[in-house]
C-alpha cells in the first residue's frame, strides 16, 4: 500500500530517521544519507517526501528469468535446482566494473523498461514453474528494493518457497536486523580485500560493512557462499588473495564455499585486460592453502575446480560444467561415498534437467 508516499510505486520506508528542517537519515544501507527534503539518496530509489523517506520502485522489476540456482552462484545450496530470480533497477554502490551496469546504474524513475510485478505475482509464478527459490539478484534489489524484497521474502516462507541473496553485501545493521530472518541464503560478492580498491572502484568508504554482512549471515544460521572477482592489477596481488582467504576460514569458517570469478572487460573497465585463467586456478590454490575446503573456479567453463570434490578423500562428489550438473555422488545423507565425511549440502543434488529458461 502506498501509505504516505501518494504516488504510484512509492511506498514509506522501514527504516529512516526525521531530522530538522524536514530532512530525513535513511537507515537502509551504510551511507546512512541524509537527505533533505525533495531529493534522491545516492542509490537513486529513495526519496525525501514532505519528510517521508520513500522507496520509488515497490513493484517494478527489470529482470525475471527461472535460472540454475548454479548460475547465482549457489553450489552447496540445493543444487541442481532452480531458483525463481528478480532484479529492478539501481544499487548502493557505482563499481567501475559492473557487469550489470545496464540496470544497476540507471534512474528507477525513468528507466523505460520495468515491469509491475507484486510479491503476490512473483511468489505465485514461482510457485507455478515449479522453483525452488526466490533469488534477489542481478542489480542489489534486497537494498533498493527493500521494502519489496521484505514483503516478496515474507510471502515465499508462507508457501515453502526458500529465498536467497545475491548482493554486494553492503547493508546497514539496521536492514540486516529485519532481512536475515527472511534469508534462507546469501551469496555475498567481497569484491576486493583492500578499503582502498572499495573507495576508488566501489565508491563505499570501506569494506568492513560488506565483512559484517557475511558474519552476522554465518552467525545467524544462514547458507553463506562468498564471490570474488579477480580484477588483473586490481585485487589479484596474492597476499590480497591469502588475507581474504584466511578471513573467510578464520572468520566465517572453512566450509564456506569461495568463487574466485574471472573477470571480463565491462562498464568502466574496458581497458581491463581479462583475468588470466592462470590466476584463477592460483587464486584457487591459495585459498586450499589457507584451509578452506570448498573452493571453485567462476567464467572458466570446463575447468575441474567447477567440481565439487570430498575435502577427505578427493573423491569427485558433483561434477559440473558452467551451469549445469552432470553427475551427483553423495549419499542420501550428503556423505562422501568412499570416506563417509559429511560435506554441507543444503537439500539433495540433482542432475540438470534442462538449460536456462528465461521468462
Amino acid at each position: 500500500m502506498p501509505g504516505r508516499c501518494s504516488e504510484k510505486y512509492r511506498v514509506e520506508s522501514s527504516l529512516y530517521q526525521k531530522l530538522d528542517d524536514n530532512r530525513v537519515r535513511c537507515l537502509t544501507c551504510p551511507r546512512k544519507c541524509i537527505i533533505p527534503e525533495g531529493f534522491y539518496g545516492l542509490c537513486r530509489t529513495k526519496i525525501n517526501v514532505n519528510g517521508i523517506l520513500c522507496e520509488v520502485n515497490y513493484g517494478l522489476v527489470s529482470s525475471v528469468a527461472l535460472d540454475p540456482i548454479e548460475k547465482k552462484p549457489f553450489f552447496h545450496y540445493m543444487p541442481g535446482t532452480w531458483a525463481y530470480s528478480v532484479g529492478t533497477v539501481g544499487c548502493n554502490l557505482f563499481c567501475e566494473h559492473c557487469q550489470n551496469w545496464l540496470i544497476s546504474q540507471q534512474d528507477p524513475e525513468s528507466y523505460p523498461w520495468l515491469k509491475e510485478l507484486s510479491p503476490e505475482e512473483a511468489v505465485k509464478e514461482a510457485v507455478e514453474l515449479g522453483a525452488s527459490s526466490i533469488a534477489f539478484t542481478y542489480n542489489e534489489p534486497t537494498i533498493v528494493s527493500f521494502e519489496w524484497v521484505l514483503d516478496t521474502a515474507k510471502l515465499s516462507k508462507e508457501r515453502g518457497i526458500h529465498t536467497l541473496s545475491v548482493t554486494n553485501g553492503y547493508w546497514s545493521e539496521e536492514s540486516r536486523e529485519m532481512l536475515i530472518p527472511l534469508i534462507d541464503g546469501a551469496n555475498v560478492d567481497v569484491k576486493a580485500f583492500r578499503d582502498d580498491f572499495y573507495r576508488k572502484v566501489t565508491k563505499a568508504p570501506s569494506m568492513q560493512p560488506v565483512l559484517d554482512t557475511v558474519v552476522e549471515l554465518k552467525e545467524k544460521g544462514k547458507h553463506v557462499e562468498v564471490t570474488y572477482l579477480i580484477i588483473p592489477t586490481l585485487n589479484d596481488d596474492p597476499k590480497e588473495i591469502r588475507d581474504f582467504s584466511r578471513w573467510v576460514v578464520n572468520e566465517v569458517g572453512e566450509d564456506v564455499p569461495i568463487h574466485f570469478s574471472r573477470f571480463y572487460p565491462m562498464y568502466k573497465m574496458q581497458h581491463v585486460p581479462p583475468t588470466p585463467v592462470s590466476t584463477v586456478k592460483m587464486a584457487v590454490e591459495i585459498a586450499r592453502e589457507e584451509g578452506a575446503k570448498y573452493v571453485y573456479s567462476g567464467n572458466v567453463p570446463g575447468d575441474p575446480n567447477e567440481n565439487t570434490y570430498c575435502p577427505k578423500c578427493g573423491e569427485l562428489l558433483i561434477e559440473r560444467r558452467g551451469f549445469s550438473i552432470l553427475r551427483c555422488n553423495l549419499t542420501e545423507d550428503n556423505r562422501c561415498p568412499r570416506c563417509g565425511e559429511k560435506i554441507p549440502i543444503v537439500g539433495k543434488c540433482r542432475e540438470s534437467s534442462g538449460n536456462i529458461m528465461p521468462l
